[in-house]
C-alpha cells in the first residue's frame, strides 16, 4: 500500500508540474494575443491579463488528455532513470500492479475534472464573453431558452424588440406561436404583436395571422384599437448565423446543467445532437485519461539501459495524439448523426485502453 501511495503521490505532483508549465505558457501567449486583437491602445496590460485568466482555462481544459500523456511520460522516464521500477519488479510487483496507483489516481482526477473543473471552465468562458463584449463592439447573445419557450432580442438605438416563441425549426428561422413586444428607449412597451408564425427573411420577420395592440401611454384601451392582419413584416438585424451562434458551444454549459438544457432545446424544436455528444464525451473523459496513462506507461516502463528511449517516447506521443484526433473525429461523426452518440463518445477511449494494455503485456509481462 505504501508503494502504491508513493507512486500515486509522485504521479500527481508530476501532473501538477506539467499543468503549471502549460498554464504559464498559454497565459503568456493569450496575453499577447489579447493585446494584438484589441490593438495597442484599446486595453491595458492589466485588462489583457484579466481576459487571459478567463480565456486560458477553456484552452487548458481542452488539452488535458495531452497534459496527462506528457505527465505520465515524465513520471515513468524519471522512475526508469532512478531504477525505481527495477526495484519494484524485484519486490515481486508486475507492470500491471505498478500501474494500479497512477490509474486510480487519474480516475479520481478525471472525475474531479468532469464534476468540478467543467462547471468552472464553463463559468469562466461565459464571463470572458461578457468582459470581451464590454471592451469591444461585438454581437452579444440574442437567444435564450427556458421552460417558457424560446426568447430572442433585437434592436438598436431606436428601441428593443423581444420575441417569444413556443417552438421553432432546427435553426431558429421559423417560429411558431409568437409573441412580440417592442420597447422604446428609456420608456415602456409601445406595442405588442401576437402571430401564429414568423419566418426569417432578408432583413425582416415575415409574420402570419397577426394581431397588434398599441401600448403607448396615451392609449387607454389597447384591445379596442387592436388590428388584425393576414401577414405583416417586422424589420430585424438577426440572421441565421447570429441565431445559431447565440446558442454557444456545448462546452460553455456546465455538465450538470446539460440534461436540462438538452430537454429545453428539444422542447423548442431544435436539434440537441451536439450537446448530447458533448455530454457523453465529458462523462467518458476519465477513461480518456486512463487510456493516456496506459499508452505512455506501455512505452516508457522499460529501463533506460535497453536503449531506444527516444523512439519509445515518440511512439507514445504518436499513439496519444492519434487517440486525441480519433476522439475529435468521432465527435464530428456523432454530431452529424453518422454514428450513435454512445459509440462516438465511448469507443475511442475503450479501444485505446485495450490496445495499450496489449502493449504493456507484450513489452513488460510477455
Amino acid at each position: 500500500m505504501k508503494l502504491h501511495m508513493y507512486f500515486a503521490r509522485k504521479f500527481l505532483l508530476t501532473l501538477l508540474s506539467v499543468l503549471a508549465v502549460f498554464l504559464l505558457f498559454l497565459l503568456m501567449l493569450d496575453v499577447v494575443d489579447q493585446l494584438r486583437q484589441f490593438g495597442g491602445g484599446e486595453i491595458s496590460s492589466g485588462q489583457a491579463l484579466q481576459l487571459s485568466l478567463l480565456s486560458v482555462p477553456t484552452a487548458l481544459y481542452q488539452i488535458l488528455p495531452l497534459v496527462v500523456l506528457l505527465a505520465t511520460l515524465a513520471l515513468y522516464l524519471s522512475l526508469a532513470r532512478t531504477s525505481e521500477l527495477v526495484v519494484s519488479r524485484a519486490a515481486g510487483r508486475s507492470a500491471l500492479r505498478s500501474l494500479a496507483a497512477p490509474v486510480i489516481a487519474i480516475l479520481v482526477v478525471g472525475a474531479f475534472s468532469v464534476g468540478v473543473l467543467n462547471p468552472m471552465v464553463a463559468a469562466t468562458s461565459k464571463q470572458y464573453e461578457v468582459q470581451k463584449s464590454t471592451l469591444s463592439v461585438g454581437t452579444p447573445s440574442v437567444l435564450s431558452l427556458n421552460r417558457g419557450g424560446l426568447w430572442m432580442r433585437q434592436g438598436n438605438a431606436d428601441g428593443q424588440v423581444v420575441l417569444r416563441a413556443a417552438r421553432s425549426n432546427l435553426d431558429g428561422t421559423s417560429l411558431f406561436d409568437v409573441t412580440i413586444v417592442a420597447f422604446a428607449p428609456d420608456a415602456g412597451p409601445i406595442y405588442r404583436i401576437q402571430a401564429a408564425s414568423a419566418e426569417l427573411g432578408d432583413g425582416m420577420w415575415l409574420l402570419s395571422e397577426v394581431k397588434r395592440w398599441e401600448l403607448a401611454a396615451e392609449v387607454t384601451n389597447p384591445e379596442q384599437g387592436a388590428t388584425t392582419h393576414a401577414t405583416m413584416s417586422l424589420p430585424t438585424d438577426l440572421t441565421r448565423d447570429r441565431i445559431r451562434d447565440s446558442f454557444g458551444a456545448p462546452s460553455a454549459i456546465p455538465v450538470w446543467e446539460l440534461p436540462a438544457f438538452i430537454e429545453a432545446l428539444e422542447r423548442a424544436g431544435f436539434s440537441a445532437q451536439r450537446h448530447r455528444v458533448w455530454l457523453q464525451m465529458e462523462l467518458a473523459l476519465p477513461l480518456v485519461f486512463v487510456a493516456m496513462v496506459l499508452i505512455a506507461a506501455g512505452f516508457t516502463m522499460r529501463h533506460t539501459r535497453f536503449g531506444r528511449t527516444g523512439v519509445m517516447v515518440l511512439m507514445a506521443l504518436g499513439m496519444g495524439l492519434a487517440l486525441f484526433f480519433l476522439r475529435s473525429f468521432a465527435q464530428v461523426l456523432g454530431e452529424n448523426g453518422q454514428i450513435p452518440v454512445a459509440l462516438a463518445a465511448w469507443a475511442p477511449p475503450v479501444i485505446a485502453i485495450f490496445l495499450s494494455l496489449g502493449v504493456v503485456l507484450h513489452l513488460e509481462d510477455g
